[in-house]
């Protein structure tokens, strides 16, 4: 296993501040006060490959904290704090202004710049406060961080122009030094810099930040005297914004939205460096800076019209860490696709207590399911040959150990106390409920698990046909078919007119409802006559919140809006609903959920969150933030781009040269231009307006059918 991998951990018990600042660079992320300052004690910190490299860094003018005025976020990876000196006694106002431009790329660099503005020379001691408790994300997250006995500080001896910070553990080391082009005085941990600036003049230094892992230097991508604009993090984001999708539409929030997403994932890759040449995004900042199977599987899912070299980097990464053997402590089976992969100080107080945990249900059908949709998106042959071995691997799991009793239904159930009680999507401890607010008794077989296995098995049949098998098409067809049936008759709830969410140890019918079942939508496991009472349902009062579907109806017993799943709203999941409602031909229903979770994107900034709380959005005038939510975050930063797909009825099967798309969009959209939206290896351009769609840019080959609602819609090839 490589150690130079960066993982984190598991759902997170305490968060940062909701004013907290949030920097994300690849494995890197910074959380600070809304001054730029890293408060010593709290969730603060500047966060490396799992561990708090700095829990301190507080800027101080004449021994007095800085007033924060504004800050500008310039990218995931750069912002610009903005603060004042505190007026001196006597003086109505201050006169020294404060700018702390702060770019992360495998280090930190920070120039700060200090301006007078007053009318006479101002005489300052600017002093940084330093400290690295080298806690684990685990312990910070918990509350429980204090700082390793066995860390060292000192001034730094190579070359006395800063602070070193050092930890040993098992043989292993993590190295900080923080330097400075000026300080006048060091201490183990203390920068002091004096000035004197005159009248309308500034005075500036540059503190940089470098690690070292296992006595290796970390090259740091933002070095003091280069320009910031010519560094990799800089270069990278601009080289992703400028292959991706450029949507122009009078909507201004589903433009800034999906401008906002794609730079957003674009900060969240990370990458083996064994493999640099394959992308994976982390779930989401703060606390999940890691790969996560069903995250990473979802995110490239949704992300397909952004960068298919995304999906095919997650296949290929999680392929490389598929189960091979059995071991319960870390869940690992044979074929299994991962939960998570971490390292840091505590990685055996962890799930599991390895690097690497498996406990998840659903990561390894959406592994297949994922491998099929970007074979129809048109991965070449010579991509996918290599990874189907896997994805039989895959099935083989599904049916060995994934349907543990052998009724066709994929259930879990933790291997020991360490493990994830509940291993789906909604895997909080109180997650799977009855409809009384009872916790279902596992072995659990949720309904969407259900239908990821279905399009699981309808991809592997998909893949063998378009291979010239058609034998084996039929075999994963056939298996499909009847998961399909077995499914409607043990989930449907005839006197409800809706899915149980899962089926107990009992195979009693979980009958809570949930938006479980807009997943089930998605995948298309829902019979035709059954899908209007499932949209009636989910778009019902006690489900809708007008900001989007709840996780869980405010009907239901352990309904609460502030609950991480029983009752909030996730963007992502509305997103795979829409697509659900779209795949039924629910078209007003899915603009409803869409035009919802773009009001909220708005309220956020343009950018969705992990969640937010369930409440109605009678109640207050804008969606409640969910006190410990990521953002970024990876699937909730993919959903607008996903919601336009959907609701452009775009699809693709490359092997057979076709695509389809039969626009539905909200008139507010129109009229939208998409350019380089991605499919295979072209770079498209969609036209959509009152007349119809006009796609251009793909190869003379590929056909665009339409249905009798676009008749006009036209395929016209440079």
């Amino acid at each position: 296993m490589n150690q130079s991998w960066s993982y984190t951990g598991a759902p997170p018990v305490t968060g940062a501040q909701d004013d907290a600042q949030t920097l994300v660079e690849g494995s890197l992320f910074c959380v600070a006060a809304p001054g730029g300052d890293i408060p010593a004690g709290g969730p603060y910190g500047l966060f490396f490959r799992d561990l708090r490299c700095l829990s301190r860094w507080e800027l101080r003018v004449d021994g007095h904290p800085l007033e924060p005025v504004a800050s500008e976020r310039h990218e995931p990876y750069a912002a610009t704090f903005i603060s004042r000196v505190p007026p001196r006694a006597g003086q109505a106002d201050s006169h020294l202004l404060v700018l702390r431009h702060r770019y992360l790329g495998d280090g930190m660099r920070e120039d700060v710049v200090v301006r007078n503005l007053g009318q006479e020379t101002a005489g300052c001691v600017i002093t940084l406060l330093l400290d690295a408790d080298f806690a684990d994300l685990f312990a910070v997250k918990e509350n429980r961080a204090v700082a390793h006995p066995d860390r060292v500080t000192a001034v730094d001896a190579a070359d006395a122009t800063g602070v070193h910070f050092a930890y040993r553990w098992l043989g292993r080391s993590r190295d900080v030094h923080v330097t400075s082009d000026g300080a006048s005085t060091h201490a183990s941990e203390l920068l002091t810099f004096t000035a004197a600036i005159p009248p309308r003049q500034q005075w500036r230094t540059c503190l940089q930040v470098r690690f070292a892992i296992d006595g290796t230097p970390i090259e740091a991508a933002y070095p003091c005297g280069q320009p910031p604009e010519l560094a990799g993090p800089s270069r990278r984001g601009r080289e992703w914004a400028d292959n991706g999708p450029v949507v122009t539409t009078p909507n201004a929030a589903l433009a800034a939205a999906i401008r906002t997403g794609q730079r957003d994932l674009g900060a969240l890759r990370i990458h083996d460096p064994d493999h640099p040449e394959e992308d994976v995004v982390a779930a989401g900042a703060p606390w999940f800076m890691t790969v996560f199977g069903r995250d990473s599987l979802l995110t490239a899912w949704m992300a397909l019209p952004l960068e298919p070299k995304l999906a095919l980097g997650t296949l290929q990464t999680l392929a490389r860490h598929q189960g091979s053997r059995l071991d319960p402590l870390t869940e690992e089976q044979p074929g299994r696709i991962l939960h998570e992969i971490r390292f840091g100080a505590e990685t055996g107080l962890a799930l599991g207590g390895g690097h690497v945990y498996y406990g998840t249900a659903d990561a390894t059908p959406l592994f297949v399911a994922l491998l099929g949709e970007t074979h129809d998106w048109g991965l070449p042959a010579e991509e996918l040959a290599p990874l189907l071995a896997h994805a039989d691997a895959a099935l083989s799991w599904i049916e060995e150990y994934g349907d543990r009793d052998g009724d066709a239904f994929v259930e879990y159930q933790r291997a020991t106390d360490r493990g994830l009680a509940n291993q789906g999507w909604k895997d909080s401890g109180d997650g799977i409920n009855f409809a009384d607010g009872q916790l279902a008794a596992p072995p659990i077989a949720l309904c969407e698990v259900q239908g990821y296995v279905y399009a699981a098995y309808r991809a592997r049949s998909r893949i063998a046909r378009d291979h010239g098998d058609p034998s084996g098409a039929e075999h994963w067809e056939s298996k499909a078919r009847a998961l399909k049936r077995a499914f409607n008759e043990a989930f449907w709830l005839p006197d409800r007119g809706y899915y149980a969410v899962a089926l107990d140890r009992d195979k009693k019918p979980v009958d809570a409802i949930t938006s479980n079942i807009g997943h089930c939508l998605w995948t298309g496991i829902v019979d035709d006559d059954k899908a209007a009472s499932v949209v009636e349902q989910l778009l019902s009062e006690e489900m809708f919140s007008g900001w989007g579907i709840r996780t869980l109806a405010t009907s239901m017993g352990a309904y609460n809006p502030l609950s991480y799943h029983n009752g909030s709203v996730w963007p992502h999941d509305n997103a795979i609903t829409v697509a659900g409602l779209m795949r039924y031909g629910f078209v007003d229903q899915a603009q409803r959920v869409s035009l919802a979770l773009l009001d909220a994107a708005a309220a956020f900034g343009f950018r969705l969150p992990e969640l937010w709380c369930g409440f109605d959005r009678t109640e207050f005038d804008a969606p409640l933030p969910y006190p410990t939510s990521c953002s970024p975050q990876a699937w909730a930063a993919a959903t607008p781009l996903f919601l336009l797909r959907s609701l452009l009825d775009f699809s693709a099967r490359m092997p057979a040269g076709e695509l389809a798309v039969s626009a539905k969009l909200p008139p507010e959209f129109l009229p939208l231009s998409v350019e380089r939206w991605a499919i295979g290896s072209a770079r498209a351009r969609l036209d959509v307006d009152d007349n119809g769609v006009r796609i251009s840019g793909l190869p003379d080959s590929v056909r665009v059918l339409t249905d009798k609602r676009n008749a006009g819609s036209t395929h016209a090839p440079d």
